[in-house]
């Protein structure tokens, strides 16, 4: 560290030494040791201490260790549903450091890259091949006989439910919806005009045109259509008696947000105009 190599350890901004963060295993430390064996200066010092740095690795990670819940499985769950768990939950408390960055004005691309990084190994994320089963089924690997026997995965879909609201950028601030993601990447805005499926607050299903270069949801069932603008946001309101109003910039105020929280249907739709400098590339 001193010598200004990170390849091996790395300090953070508290002072803590840390493994590269880019290690996934102890194959990845090896192989950073044997390049760092090339280089004169260190072959001395890998031929020396090469076991103890493998050591220390394993006891900080202690990979050995994760053979399930406590060492045991809970019924038919395995590592695969634990696993995915866990992944979900980084995936969480990445967004959460993430967007915190964002909001106090620090630059958030390298935490952005990490963020889709852990999101990219997700199942949703796979082919089926990739995965070994439908990457969308968090029970794919329920038992006939049974019902629902995997409760890692019912976690997982929590925090990606989470995650996905916090990726479109919705919050909830002084009771007032505000639209400012952060973390949306521009394929996820369609290359061409398409058509909308949702249904209504009565159950109806309902279908709506949806521009190119725009992607849709819902929220509270009303549907949500966000459009890449090349200038500030801005929010339009389509009310029930097909009035329209404009929002203030990328935030609804308190009486429109609380009728959509309640599902009056006073709201039908809703228009919201995404800087394309909040997208990522």
């Amino acid at each position: 560290v001193d010598a200004g190599n990170g390849s091996l350890v790395e300090r953070d901004a508290l002072g803590v030494y840390r493994f590269h963060a880019d290690f996934h295993n102890a194959r990845d430390l090896e192989r950073a040791l044997e390049t760092l064996a090339q280089d004169p200066r260190w072959s001395d010092a890998v031929r020396r201490d090469r076991d103890a740095v493998l050591e220390v690795f394993e006891e900080v990670f202690a990979h050995h260790a994760f053979t399930g819940r406590s060492g045991t499985m809970y019924g038919f769950e395995g590592l695969g549903c634990i696993y995915w768990h866990m992944v979900a939950k980084l995936l969480l408390a990445t967004q959460e450091i993430t967007l915190r960055a964002a909001d106090a004005g620090q630059p958030i691309e390298p935490l952005a890259s990490l963020y889709h990084r852990v999101r990219d190994g997700l199942g949703f994320a796979k082919s089926p091949r990739e995965y070994g089963a439908f990457p969308t089924d968090p029970y794919s690997h329920t038992p006939l006989h049974a019902g629902a026997q995997q409760p890692g995965m019912t976690g997982q879909v929590k925090e990606e439910i989470l995650t996905r609201w916090g990726e479109l950028g919705v919050r909830v601030e002084d009771g007032c919806l505000r639209f400012k993601p952060v973390l949306l990447r521009r394929d996820e805005f369609g290359a061409r005009a398409t058509t909308f499926v949702y249904h209504d607050l009565q159950g109806a299903r309902q279908t709506l045109d949806v521009p190119a270069a725009a992607l849709a949801f819902t929220l509270c069932q009303v549907p949500v259509v966000y459009q890449l603008s090349d200038r500030e946001a801005w929010i339009r309101v389509h009310e029930r008696d097909r009035s329209v109003s404009n929002g203030t910039h990328d935030r609804l105020d308190a009486r429109t947000s609380r009728a959509l929280f309640e599902r009056r249907g006073t709201v039908r739709r809703l228009d919201v105009g995404i800087p394309e400098s909040c997208i990522l590339d």
